[in-house]
């Protein structure tokens, strides 16, 4: 499942008149034709309204600014290219006067040797630098391409794109974001005490929902109510339910049908749910299977109302339009200091899981808790392997103590080693895994971390790190 929603940047082609502006209109071309290719909105000056289609007078950084201005809702993101040297101070006075807030990439092209005479030699190398160091000046943080010069049909500049496409996906779903807390902290769990002021700083609000009013919500949902019906045959279509009591899931599907309309109310894009354990002892059910629905559908939930938690789902999704999950770092795994044990009870969404043989993904009940509420207030867990393939790791925490937020991410492979034991899992590697657990117990990090089957962690560093100012630790 992918998020359809594109990311549009502004771009700035930058041009300085002692260079050969000839280059400016080609290599205007080539980028909106990659950019096109990529799948991204372009926000730019007619050609005919600048020098060869850039931005070198202050006139005509005036006219782009004003541009950026007038189609502020609409960018995500700013592209600086140079196909030759470029005006430094037009590109930074774009960039103040459109006061965006939004990421700005900056590529150079690259410059041929076998073509560098007066006619055709770029010196983009060197007008970069000039850019920078102004961007630098205005207090305009910026990002680089992983060269310092590229050639627009390289595949190595278009992976650049995607990851500063990334970057600008998370910056701009952290804009008046809206998270939904059903249910208090579980008693048992202070590691996921947060932060709600500090989130609030950030942009980023916490709507609370207590159980009782969810639970009195499903007392007065009907039996035979259209929606209560549509999200058994909804959960019948997602995962087996061999075995499962039909009492069982008609109480998962009212609690589906509630949290649902409580999101769509509410405008929230991600949940993190009271689970342990008292939606089994007064109601009969876990969550699990409601998470996962979610979850899979872009629409991220934590469970032990982990509420920064599911941020660290919903920036890994954002990140990688694909679903993501919230984990434990559980077990070791025999001797190998750079493997372990990832596992949950679990809600991760069916896209984790392998869908083939007796470890795929099915409906079951929750082995932990049956053992104090009684296996038959404890149907609704999916569980099943996680199946093997790359993935990007990252927790987010709000640490009081020094009063700001903090993240760390890195990326690491679910493996195919042996395993046999309950609830959602899998065993994964990570380089410097001691390394990584080190920090993580030093820093007070929490036990939870957030996963999603992608490699964007150098996209969600920027994001988190450069344009929302917080601490982050880049596992490399």
């Amino acid at each position: 499942m992918t998020n359809d929603n594109p990311v549009t940047l502004g771009v700035i082609v930058g041009n300085r008149g002692f260079f050969p502006d000839h280059l400016c209109s080609a290599g205007r071309r080539q980028v909106i034709a990659l950019l096109e290719r990529e799948g991204i909105h372009v926000v730019i000056t007619p050609e005919e309204a600048t020098n060869n289609g850039a931005v070198e007078t202050l006139a005509e950084a005036r006219l782009c600014a004003d541009l950026f201005r007038a189609r502020r809702d609409d960018i995500d993101g700013v592209l600086v290219t140079l196909p030759n040297f470029g005006d430094e101070r037009a590109v930074a006075n774009v960039l103040r006067w459109a006061d965006l807030g939004v990421p700005v990439l900056v590529h150079a092209f690259a410059d041929s040797p076998s073509d560098m005479s007066l006619a055709n030699r770029r010196d983009s190398f060197c007008g970069k630098i000039s850019v920078c160091n102004n961007l630098r000046q205005y207090g305009i943080p910026f990002s680089l391409t992983s060269q310092h010069t590229m050639a627009p049909a390289s595949e190595a500049f278009a992976e650049d794109l995607r990851r500063f496409a990334a970057t600008c996906r998370v910056v701009r779903s952290l804009k008046n974001l809206r998270l939904g807390q059903i249910g208090a902290r579980p008693a048992a769990f202070n590691t996921v005490r947060y932060s709600e002021k500090l989130l609030e700083q950030a942009g980023i609000s916490v709507e609370t929902l207590d159980l009782s009013e969810l639970l009195g919500w499903i007392r007065r949902l009907d039996d035979d109510d259209t929606s209560v019906a549509d999200k058994i045959g909804a959960m019948r279509a997602y995962t087996r339910i061999d075995g499962i009591p039909r009492e069982s899931l008609l109480k998962m599907a009212k609690l589906g049908v509630c949290i649902d309309r409580f999101m769509e109310e509410q405008g929230l894009a991600a949940t993190a749910i009271q689970c342990w354990t008292s939606l089994e002892e007064f109601y009969g059910v876990v969550p699990c299977t409601a998470m996962s629905m979610m979850s899979d559908r872009l629409m991220a939930s934590a469970c032990e109302a982990d509420i920064v938690g599911a941020l660290s789902m919903y920036v890994l999704q954002e990140a990688a339009r694909v679903p993501a999950a919230l984990l434990d770092w559980n077990n070791d795994y025999g001797d190998d200091p750079n493997k372990g044990v990832v596992f949950h009870c679990s809600n991760l969404p069916k896209s984790f899981f392998v869908d083939e043989g007796t470890d795929a993904h099915r409906m079951d009940f929750q082995e932990i808790i049956a053992g104090s509420v009684g296996k038959e207030n404890t149907y609704g867990t999916i569980v099943g392997r996680v199946a093997p393939g790359a993935f990007t790791f990252a927790r987010i925490s709000t640490d009081d103590l020094e009063g700001r937020i903090r993240a760390y991410t890195g990326e690491g492979v679910f493996t195919s080693d042996e395993l046999r034991t309950f609830g959602g899992y899998g065993v994964f590697e990570v380089a410097h895994m001691q390394e990584l657990l080190r920090y993580m117990c030093e820093s007070g990090f929490e036990h939870h971390v957030a996963a999603t089957r992608a490699r964007v962690a150098g996209a969600v560093r920027e994001a988190l790190g450069k344009y929302m100012n917080w601490e982050v630790y880049h596992h490399a």
